[in-house]
């Protein structure tokens, strides 16, 4: 028996539904793409009640609306004090932090290399500190001339999406000009410690370095890790970061150094908020694929 026309367009409408509900059925079950890793390194200007732009009071707004706005995954700073992780993390609770202060005493006025995590976003595994010295186990250890003790934190953090693990290293290095050695040497003390950690697990290590690309510690760290502001494709701001308040920033010393990951884009934030600078260093946000 032969079938009218409108009877076959039907049978054809009716099959190229189906096909079309088939294919956008195999699309919804592809696989969402991983989430990128986004890390910030902060030196936050330890508080103090002085007059000027340094003014913890004058600028802590700002400098959490500047956290808020990176929304980072993790986050190392330096120079931190016990009050400021306070304001952070009540003004932003979804952040949870751990340090040590460098002097090994606990106290309250000291200063952290503050480790802050998204709590909806990174798990905690374990964490631990060492001082830049020839005794890193020992806290508040000096043994390379240095002025105050200089240290690193560390955590393991699994990421709560899709359970991947990475380690994360903090540090601040010594300012001085005759403190070239200690970096150095600091930054071989970093390097060894990495060398200890799981080789199939990445790695970041954020901090401000007082020192320059091109210098020994520079040179010694980026044989092992790539700086995210020389590998990442797309970069904006400023190419120095310490400014002090003064409207320029020449140098870079703050970095974001990673094994095992590939940064996407790296930022020097370098935006005033209300025409306020959080800190007399700019943040690095750096965004890994």
């Amino acid at each position: 028996m032969r079938t009218e026309p409108s009877t076959r367009l039907r049978h054809w409408w009716i099959a190229a539904c189906l096909l079309l509900a088939m294919l956008a059925g195999c699309r919804t079950l592809e696989p969402a793409p991983a989430p990128t890793l986004r890390v910030m390194s902060f030196n936050v200007l330890v508080a103090r009640d002085i007059e000027g732009p340094a003014r913890w009071s004058g600028r802590r707004d700002a400098l959490v609306q500047v956290i808020a706005d990176a929304d980072p995954d993790l986050l190392g700073t330096q120079e931190l004090l016990r009050e400021q992780a306070d304001f952070i993390t009540a003004r932003l609770p979804q952040y949870a932090w751990f340090g040590h202060g460098r002097r090994g005493d606990g106290a309250a006025d000291d200063e952290h290399m503050g480790v802050f995590y998204h709590r909806e976003r990174m798990r905690l595994l374990d964490s631990g500190h060492f001082w830049l010295s020839d005794t890193p186990d020992v806290p508040g250890s000096i043994t390379w001339g240095t002025r105050y003790p200089r240290m690193a934190s560390w955590g393991l953090f699994e990421r709560i999406a899709d359970g991947k693990r990475l380690y994360l290293l903090n540090t601040h290095m010594p300012y001085r000009d005759e403190d070239a050695t200690a970096r150095e040497r600091g930054a071989t003390l970093i390097l060894r410690h990495i060398a200890g950690l799981p080789a199939d697990l990445p790695v970041v290590l954020v901090g401000d370095f007082n020192d320059i690309p091109g210098h020994p510690p520079h040179r010694a760290l980026t044989a092992v890790l790539d700086d995210a502001w020389e590998h990442a494709p797309r970069r904006s701001g400023p190419e120095g970061t310490g400014h002090w308040f003064e409207g320029r920033a020449e140098r870079r010393l703050d970095w974001v150094l990673s094994r095992g990951l590939r940064p996407r884009t790296v930022r020097h934030l370098d935006d005033a908020v209300d025409g306020v600078l959080p800190s007399d260093h700019y943040p690095v946000l750096v965004e890994f694929d």
